[in-house]
């Protein structure tokens, strides 16, 4: 799966190196010392993407080319520009976690040869070719067993394809403590509840058949209509489901993140509905 360089560049290079090269792809110039701690940070996993992304890695060390430094203005260390066309682009000083790093090759319309893959793995099921699509992902799994986002990804496929056991399984391995990550998997851990939920048959409680609406109504995104529904119940009757009304809406915020509205509104309405 690789595909970028990563190289070392000076005065004598840089031209062809760096300004040259960017006319054929995106060039991120890595400006580093090796006595500064973030730089030694972000050097792997700047090595790591190279390895994914069709880009040049030219890192520069200040120390040994302090002309370069100074003709970019290089003030603190680590200094990334983005070289685009002949043109030196800011990119960003310090560390970046990894997700925000993924995030700014997406903006230069790279994708890594892991997301192009999965593309194709969603096009094959698309297809119908379902079992043929989880047979590759599961190669991917077995090739990169540690690759959070492939995990995320992979676990969301089987979620769609209605294996709850599969996909639960791919999202332990992440913590919800994971800074990077952790956030993701919460967000499909809930709807991995919705998911078991849904697939549940609608039993002879007279809440059954609004409880499955408003499962249903998450499970198309539509929050506001399931909100009311939940909280309907909430009002109602507190041991339906053993307070399973609460909980639920307690996993729409969770899917929601804190600064949703929705959430906001209806936290307000759910703490009223219990006192």
């Amino acid at each position: 799966m690789g595909m970028g360089a990563s190289i070392t560049v000076d005065r004598a290079n840089f031209d062809a190196e760096v300004l040259q090269k960017s006319h054929e792809k995106p060039v991120l110039v890595d400006f580093f010392a090796h006595w500064c701690g973030p730089c030694q940070l972000l050097k792997p996993m700047l090595e790591k993407l190279v390895q994914e992304y069709d880009f040049v890695l030219a890192k520069v060390d200040i120390d040994a080319s302090p002309d370069l430094a100074q003709t970019y203005g290089v003030q603190g260390v680590p200094d990334v520009r983005i070289v685009h066309n002949g043109h030196v682009n800011k990119g960003f000083v310090g560390v970046l976690p990894e997700p925000k790093l993924r995030e700014l090759l997406v903006q230069l319309s790279l994708k890594s040869a892991m997301d192009e893959t999965l593309e194709q793995i969603y096009a094959t099921a698309e297809q119908g070719d379902v079992v043929a699509a989880q047979a590759q992902l599961d190669d991917l799994l077995t090739r990169f067993p540690d690759d959070r986002n492939l995990i995320l990804e992979a676990s969301n496929f089987y979620m769609q394809a209605d294996q709850i056991d599969s996909a639960e399984a791919l999202l332990s391995k992440i913590s919800e403590y994971d800074s990077e990550y952790g956030g993701h998997a919460k967000t499909l851990r809930s709807m991995l509840q919705f998911k078991q939920l849904a697939n549940q048959a609608i039993g002879d409680h007279p809440r059954d058949p609004i409880f499955q609406q408003a499962v249903q109504a998450v499970l198309a995104e539509d929050y506001e209509t399931a909100l009311t529904q939940l909280l309907e119940i909430v009002r109602d009757d507190r041991r339906y489901r053993n307070d399973g009304a609460r909980k639920a809406m307690l996993s729409v915020f969770d899917l929601l993140g804190d600064e949703h509205s929705l959430t906001k509104t209806y936290r307000k309405q759910l703490t009223m509905a219990l006192y």
